[in-house]
């Protein structure tokens, strides 16, 4: 971590930050956490978090998890909070999944977001990639009806394994006919930028969760 990171990381973790594995068994409870009741959204992989912290500005009627594992990070998204005065935003470091599975409790999230995760493109390593069905099954059982699960990726055959992935999950509904159009409200990031430039286009997958 830089200088500013570190002191970041000292001065606002301790209110704003939680170890996964640290965490009390049980689910989190984000509304005492938060000091209101709220929708909870949860973005799997804030990675530097400039796009998060455009997304809890533009939505302070949500209350916004991050989860990611990279410490430097999760720091500077802290300082990126301080300095637009966000007060909707809390941060998780760790394993998404052990996240979903044991402080999430089922029907209580509003939306998950998961955007350019690790597309591991060399075909050996596609098994490592985070979007399985049995991720995908975890999420829906974590959304509440109605509430959904946002992807985008630039790697055109991880994109296409998403959407077979997500459409055979009988618990999430695809919200448009394949891909999603491109919202405006989604911040470009770097990895679009990067993208872009090297001719990759990216794509939105927007589905939701149905009743039982």
């Amino acid at each position: 971590m830089t200088v500013g990171q570190a002191k970041a990381w000292e001065r606002r973790w301790p209110e704003l930050g939680r170890q996964v594995g640290d965490l009390p068994e049980g689910t989190l409870d984000a509304d005492r956490w938060f000091g209101r009741s709220a929708p909870v959204l949860l973005e799997i992989g804030s990675g530097m978090g400039e796009t998060t912290s455009l997304l809890a500005q533009a939505a302070p009627e949500v209350n916004y998890l991050a989860v990611e594992v990279y410490e430097p990070g999760l720091a500077q998204l802290m300082l990126r909070a301080e300095a637009m005065g966000l007060t909707n935003l809390r941060l998780l470091r760790g394993d998404a999944v052990v996240l979903l599975t044991d402080h999430i409790a089922p029907g209580s999230l509003s939306g998950v977001r998961l955007f350019f995760p690790d597309p591991w493109p060399k075909k050996k390593h596609h098994k490592r990639r985070i979007v399985q069905p049995s991720f995908a099954g975890l999420v829906a059982s974590r959304l509440a009806p109605g509430g959904t699960f946002h992807l985008a990726t630039d790697w055109e055959n991880y994109a296409e394994q998403m959407l077979a992935v997500l459409s055979g999950e009988p618990l999430l509904r695809n919200r448009f006919d394949g891909w999603a159009p491109r919202p405006e409200w989604r911040p470009v990031t770097k990895f679009e930028s990067r993208a872009r430039t090297e001719g990759r286009i990216s794509r939105d997958l927007i589905f939701e969760r149905v009743n039982d």
